[in-house]
Order: structure tokens, then C-alpha cells, then sequence
């Protein structure tokens, strides 16, 4: 799976702090708790020294050896017990002084043995998250929330859009470096940007790098590149492992833009880069608008999903 390396870094940092931390806090309760009730402290620091009792008593030789370990095995859990008692008399909780880690499974390591941790993927998600350029729709738009029953009122379009949905799903749940490329084709407001969004937030929770942007915004990225010499605008686009291109054809139609559309699904196609693309226009408007080596590799590459319907956004203003 792939992070970026300034993500994967700065939190591999904030984990570490963070069980700097959390063990600095646990030695402060302690040194409180043993300047206050210097009985607690004594049992302690007998507790501690149980591993080198064990050793000592090794190096004693084999003779006895077996009852003198189950000795100090008592002895330490006498101590518990004392401790313990203690406690409770001083109304104390029974993990005053234990290190409090935000994650006890991994205790802030980010790492449970060689497979990195729940809690470390997540925050890697997160950022991935916050920087694809989905902002706001991830929080409202998923496949949980992709409502059905915009489309009741038409039997084949209902049938359409449910095969629709778990096609979709199945791509972003079974989403490698590889998965090939899907077009999503119908008019405005009939779903394609929520599935494109729901298709993000699963490969990213996964731990792919996704990129999100509308053609109009990523051709002016280009654009300020070559004429303004704001260079590495564009790398994203080029080495994401899956780039959505969002409203394709709302863009300014110059030569330079369609060079620019060309050599960019051209490039991630020979890198089997995965790309998405959500469009108002149909088949035949997409083959006017442009050229035969854009739309060769438009319906050779990219699997079709159709979209059709009433405009949902019209729907819910009726319903208000």
C-alpha cells in the first residue's frame, strides 16, 4: 500500500512523542504516589527487584533452584497483594501509576510486531483524507448514504443504478495498483460525483493515495506550470494511485488542454495508474469534444458505467 513519505514520517514522529509522553506521565504519578505513601514506594522498589533476585538465584547454582524461584514467586505476590490492599486503603485506583497509552494494543508504537497497528493506519488515512481534495464530501457522501430510491420511479433506471452501486463498491473494495479504470457517463445530478467520493474513501481508508479535482481545476494547474513557471503543480496527477477527474469536458477547450488531457491519461495508462473519470456528456459527445487518440483510449481503456434518472438535486427540493 502506498503513503506518502512527509505523512508517514511526521506521524511515526507524533508516535513516538506520544509515548514519550504517556511513560514521562506514568513517572510523574509514580514519584507523586511514592513521596506521598513511602509504603507504596517500598513495595515497589522490591518488585523491581524480582528480576535481579531471579538472576541472583541462578547464578547460585541448579541445586534448589526450582524452590527457590517458586519462593520469590510467592514473596512477589504477597507484595501484590500488599500493594494492592494499600491502595484500596488510600483510595487509590488499581492503575495509578501504569503507562496510560492511547492505544493498548500497540502502546503507542504504531506497530503490533512487524504489521503496523489499527491506530497508525487510521491517522494515515486521515491525512490522506484531508489532502486527496474530496474536503467536505467525505463527510456526508459514502456508499452507505447513496440512496436507491432516487430512482424508483423508473424500473430499468432502479435496476441500473442498484448494479451501478455494487459494481462501484466491488472496485473500491478490491482496489490494487492495477484495478484498471472506470468512466462514469450520464447528466448532472444523478449520483456520479457521490459514487466517484464513495469510491475514494474506501481506497484511501485502505491506504492508497487518491487524488480528487475537477478537469477545469487540474488543466489550470497545467497551465500555470507551463506559462507561469510554477513548477510541480502537477506531479500529483501523474503519481497518485488513483486519480478522479471530476465534471471532465466543463474545462476551457484550447489545443493546450487536450494535449494536456492526452499526455495525462496516456502517461498513467502505460503506468497502469488507475484512473476515474465523471462526465455530463454521452458517448458521442465526448468523441466531438475530443480527438480520436483522447477517445481511442477513453472507450478501450475505461470500463463504462451509465448513469440515468430524474436530477436528484431537483428531487430533494421538491421534497423541501
Amino acid at each position: 500500500m502506498s503513503y506518502k513519505r512527509e505523512d508517514f514520517d511526521r506521524i511515526k514522529t507524533e508516535f513516538e512523542n506520544k509515548r514519550v509522553n504517556a511513560i514521562a506521565d506514568a513517572e510523574a504519578r509514580t514519584a507523586d504516589i511514592h513521596k506521598k505513601y513511602p509504603e507504596i514506594k517500598a513495595i515497589d522498589d522490591k518488585l523491581r527487584a524480582t528480576s535481579i533476585n531471579i538472576m541472583s538465584e541462578a547464578m547460585k547454582g541448579k541445586d534448589g533452584l526450582e524452590e527457590r524461584i517458586k519462593a520469590l514467586e510467592e514473596d512477589n505476590l504477597a507484595l501484590q497483594e500488599e500493594r494492592k490492599t494499600l491502595l484500596q486503603k488510600y483510595g487509590l485506583p488499581a492503575d495509578c501509576t501504569d503507562i496510560k497509552y492511547q492505544c493498548p494494543d500497540c502502546s503507542d508504537t504504531g506497530y503490533k510486531g512487524l504489521k503496523m497497528c489499527h491506530c497508525f493506519k487510521a491517522e494515515l488515512a486521515k491525512c490522506a483524507l484531508n489532502s486527496s481534495g474530496l474536503g467536505n464530501l467525505l463527510k456526508e457522501q459514502s456508499f452507505e448514504t447513496f440512496n436507491l430510491m432516487y430512482y424508483k420511479d423508473n424500473k430499468q433506471n432502479f435496476e441500473n443504478m442498484k448494479a451501478a452501486l455494487e459494481r462501484s463498491n466491488n472496485y473500491a473494495q478490491c482496489f490494487s495498483k492495477n484495478s484498471g479504470n472506470l468512466m462514469l457517463l450520464g447528466p448532472t445530478g444523478l449520483g456520479k460525483t457521490h459514487i466517484s467520493t464513495s469510491i475514494a474513501k474506501v481506497v484511501i481508508e485502505n491506504g492508497f493515495d487518491v487524488v480528487y479535482d475537477s478537469a477545469q481545476n487540474i488543466f489550470s494547474d497545467f497551465g500555470k506550470e507551463e506559462f507561469k513557471n510554477q513548477n510541480g503543480l502537477t506531479d500529483k496527477y501523474f503519481n497518485c494511485d488513483l486519480l478522479i477527474i471530476d465534471d471532465l469536458g466543463s474545462e476551457m477547450h484550447t489545443p493546450f488542454s487536450v494535449s494536456c488531457l492526452y499526455n495525462l491519461i496516456n502517461t498513467r495508462l502505460n503506468s497502469n495508474k488507475s484512473i476515474i473519470i465523471n462526465t455530463n456528456y454521452n458517448s458521442d459527445e465526448l468523441r466531438k469534444l475530443y480527438t480520436d487518440r483522447i477517445t481511442s483510449r477513453l472507450f478501450g481503456f475505461f470500463d463504462i458505467i451509465l448513469f440515468a434518472g430524474k436530477d436528484i438535486r431537483m428531487q430533494k427540493l421538491q421534497i423541501r
